[in-house]
C-alpha cells in the first residue's frame, strides 16, 4: 500500500508500517505548543488530571503572543499563570516579550520544528509548520493538557487532496495570493479534516516565507494540515537554524489521493478576500472601488522579513492616504531587528505608518488596532470573520503585503500598478 507524506509521518509516530485514511491512531508527539489564550486552559487540565511533570520539558513550548504586551489585567493574569508553570516545569522554551514573537513565525526561526516532526498546538494555525515537511495541526486545550502529561495524542488519519501548481507567477503575486485563490476554489469547508499537499514546479520555486504562508492558511479551507515535501530550500532553511536535520518523508508516486487539483499560476492575479470569509477571494482587477480606514501588515501569515521587504518596496518614497491608519507588526524580535537594520522601519514611519512590537494583536481583535463600527480594514492576516478585528459592524479584507501596502497609499483597495510613479531625483 503506497502512502502520502502525511500518512507516512503518522505511521512512523504511531509505531506502524502503514496507516490508512479514517483509521484511529495514537501517536507520539515531537512538540506541543500553547499561547496565552490556550495555555491557561491546558495547564488547568494538566493539574486536574493529576499531572506532576510534563512528559519532556524540551518538547513543551509556550509563547504568550496574543494579548502581549499585556493589554489588561486579565491578559496579565494569563501570562502570569504561564510564567509560573514554565518556571515550575523548568521549560527552556518559554518565550516572553524580548524573546517573544508570534508563535508560528518564532518556532521555525528558532529551529524547534524539523522535517518529519509531529507537532500539535492549541492554536488552529499550527499547520504552518507543514511548510517544513512536518505534520502539524491544531487541537483543543484539553487534548493539549493530556499530551503534556503523556507525550501522545490521538488522530483520525486524514485523506489527502493533492494541489499541483505550475507556471510562472505574475508580478506582485505571492504565496498569499495563491492560497487565497486556492481557498476560493475549495471553499472554507472544502478540505474539512483532510490534508492539503502542496506540489508542482511552482511550489519548489517558492521561498520558505511563501510556503509558511500557504501552509498557515490550510486551516481556512477546513484542512487538518497543509504540507510540502522537503527539498533543497527546506533543508537549507533548517540547516541555518538547527544542528538536527530531521527526517525526510516523501509521498509515493502511486499514493492514493481523495482528489487532485491543478492551478496555472500565469492565470492568477493578486487576490483580495472579501468579508466575511477567506473563500470570498476575487482577483484585484475585479475588486472595484472600496475605501479603507486601516491597513495591517503582520501576523503569523505575513509578518516575516520577506513580507516587510515587499511592503517597504511599495511604500518607499510614498505617503499613506490621510484617511488611512497603517500598522506594521514584525512577527519576531529578530525580524524587527533585521527590518530596523535594513531601514525598513524608517520607510514605514516616513510613510506615516506605525510599527508595533511583535504581537498577534489586531489579527484576532485583541489590541493594537481594533476596528470601530463601520470601519473597514485591509490586512495580511488570515481571517476576516464577522467581528474578527473589532466591532461586529466592521469589515476586514485579506490581501498580500504588496496589495495592503499599495492600498494604504491609495486610500482604497488597489494594485501596486495604480500607484503614481515616483519622481526621479
Amino acid at each position: 500500500m503506497s502512502q502520502t507524506i502525511t500518512e507516512k509521518i503518522l505511521a512512523a509516530h504511531s509505531g506502524r508500517k502503514k496507516v490508512y485514511p479514517g483509521q484511529l491512531i495514537e501517536a507520539k508527539v515531537d512538540l506541543t505548543l500553547a499561547n496565552d489564550v490556550t495555555a491557561p486552559l491546558a495547564i488547568d487540565v494538566f493539574y486536574q488530571a493529576g499531572g506532576k511533570k510534563v512528559f519532556n520539558r524540551h518538547k513543551v513550548v509556550m509563547v504568550p503572543d496574543h494579548f502581549v504586551p499585556n493589554k489588561d489585567i486579565a491578559a496579565a493574569e494569563q501570562c502570569r499563570l504561564m510564567r509560573r508553570f514554565a518556571r515550575e516545569q523548568k521549560l527552556p522554551h518559554f518565550f516572553e516579550l524580548g524573546e517573544m514573537g508570534i508563535e508560528h513565525a518564532l518556532l521555525p526561526e528558532k529551529g524547534l520544528v524539523l522535517p518529519g516532526d509531529l507537532v500539535i498546538g492549541a492554536d488552529s494555525h499550527t499547520c504552518t509548520y507543514g511548510a517544513l515537511g512536518a505534520f502539524a495541526t491544531g487541537l483543543g486545550s484539553t487534548d493539549l493538557g493530556a499530551a503534556m502529561i503523556t507525550g501522545r495524542t490521538w488522530f483520525k488519519v486524514p485523506e489527502t487532496i493533492k494541489l499541483i501548481y505550475r507556471g510562472k507567477r505574475r508580478p506582485w503575486v505571492s504565496g498569499k495570493d495563491l492560497i487565497l485563490h486556492t481557498i476560493g476554489d475549495l471553499g472554507v469547508d472544502g478540505a474539512r479534516y483532510q490534508a492539503l499537499e502542496f506540489c508542482g514546479s511552482a511550489m519548489t520555486a517558492l521561498p520558505m516565507s511563501d510556503r509558511f504562508t500557504m501552509a498557515n492558511m490550510a486551516i481556512e479551507a477546513g484542512a487538518k494540515n497543509g504540507i510540502y515535501e522537503p527539498d533543497e530550500t527546506t533543508t537549507a532553511y533548517v540547516r541555518e537554524r538547527s544542528a538536527k536535520p530531521g527526517k525526510i518523508f516523501r509521498s509515493d508516486p502511486d499514493a492514493a489521493y481523495k482528489e487532485v487539483r491543478e492551478y496555472d499560476l500565469s492565470k492568477i492575479e493578486p487576490q483580495v478576500a472579501f468579508p466575511h470569509l477567506p473563500e470570498n477571494a476575487r482577483p484585484i482587477s475585479k475588486v472595484g472601488k472600496i475605501s479603507i480606514d486601516q491597513a495591517v501588515i503582520g501576523s503569523c501569515t505575513n509578518g516575516r522579513l520577506e513580507d516587510l521587504r515587499i511592503a517597504a518596496q511599495v511604500l518607499k518614497g510614498r505617503a499613506i492616504a490621510k484617511s488611512v491608519r497603517l500598522i506594521v507588526i514584525p512577527a519576531t524580535p529578530w525580524i524587527y531587528q533585521q527590518a530596523m537594520a535594513e531601514g525598513l522601519l524608517e520607510i514605514f514611519l516616513k510613510a506615516g505608518g506605525i510599527v508595533s512590537p511583535p504581537t498577534c494583536g489586531p489579527c484576532l481583535g485583541g489590541h493594537m488596532g481594533i476596528l470601530a463600527k463601520g470601519e473597514r480594514a485591509i490586512a495580511t492576516t488570515n481571517r476576516n470573520f464577522v467581528g474578527r478585528m473589532g466591532h461586529l459592524g466592521s469589515e476586514v479584507y485579506l490581501a498580500s503585503p504588496a496589495i495592503t501596502a499599495a492600498s494604504s497609499v491609495l486610500g482604497l483597495i488597489g494594485p501596486v500598478e495604480a500607484l503614481p510613479k515616483l519622481k526621479k531625483k
